[in-house]
């Protein structure tokens, strides 16, 4: 199938591209990796496609005062062999490997995977589970959403119309705190069956699941239990995973504590 007819814009600055961005139907361009298929299958219309691939301001990682900022325009590759997030922030460094493949990582970026919300994708856990916080910007201005606020449900955030996801940061993990990152797929850089982003600090656990809801969930009280088996069972509390055309709810539940029992012991 072929998209239907659509105007092109590439803005040279961010002012132009917000300003774009606000038109009834417009649609934000980024890697592409996901919105070009739905425009060809035509799941998506859009009036108009704003290219934003050459605002250098929404691209970059950096370290400051302990938080990673992370642009919007960051290829999964990018992040695959930089050097700031493999020290301070093994969690992500552990689940880009898992996106797709190479050729699907040169050119996705993260803040597509986030504003497209995909329950079954990695980033949105991983910033949940590190309490990220995301840069949205529009013509009024910058809002900082925090990651809890912003999934809402299946492809769906709290950006609002005319807003631009800008960049997301990321609290550096410091040498006494442990993350894991783990996801059962039926093939390799396949979407997981289910999949978890585990952080611990100061005693505490955040175990952000995906795959599992209509958006990454965090099992809080599986996360409170003071072993594993007691974990194991209260994560049926946490997960009403959704059945799927191979799996029953059931059986993702399953999957989901045999990851929890191989996360654990790192935790």
């Amino acid at each position: 199938m072929k998209a239907a007819p659509f105007a092109y814009a590439k803005p040279r600055a961010l002012a132009e591209a917000l300003d774009l961005a606000a038109r009834p139907d417009a649609k934000i361009l980024a890697g592409g990796q996901s919105l070009i298929p739905s425009l060809n299958m035509r799941l998506s219309s859009p009036a108009l496609l704003v290219d934003i691939n050459a605002l250098g301001e929404l691209k970059g990682i950096s370290l400051e005062r302990g938080v990673v900022r992370i642009g919007a325009l960051a290829t999964h590759a990018e992040i695959e062999k930089s050097q700031i997030i493999q020290e301070h922030l093994p969690l992500f460094a552990a689940a880009v490997r898992h996106i797709a493949h190479p050729a699907i990582r040169n050119r996705g970026t993260i803040g597509g995977s986030l504003a497209l919300a995909d329950p079954a994708a990695e980033y949105p856990a991983c910033v949940l589970a590190m309490e990220g916080v995301i840069f949205a910007r529009s013509s009024a201005g910058q809002r900082q959403i925090r990651a809890s606020d912003f999934f809402k449900g299946l492809f769906e955030t709290d950006l609002k119309p005319g807003e631009l996801l800008a960049a997301v940061e990321i609290t550096a993990q410091l040498k006494d705190e442990r993350s894991a990152f783990l996801e059962l797929a039926r093939r390799q850089g396949d979407y997981a069956t289910v999949g978890l982003a585990a952080f611990a600090t100061n005693g505490t656990k955040r175990l952000a699941y995906f795959g599992a809801a209509d958006r990454p969930v965090l099992a809080q009280n599986a996360a409170k239990a003071k072993d594993l088996d007691s974990a194991k069972a209260a994560l049926a509390k946490d997960l009403q995973p959704p059945a799927d055309l191979y799996h029953s709810s059931a059986t993702k539940l399953h999957l989901a504590q045999v990851l929890l029992e191989r996360a654990w012991n790192t935790l």
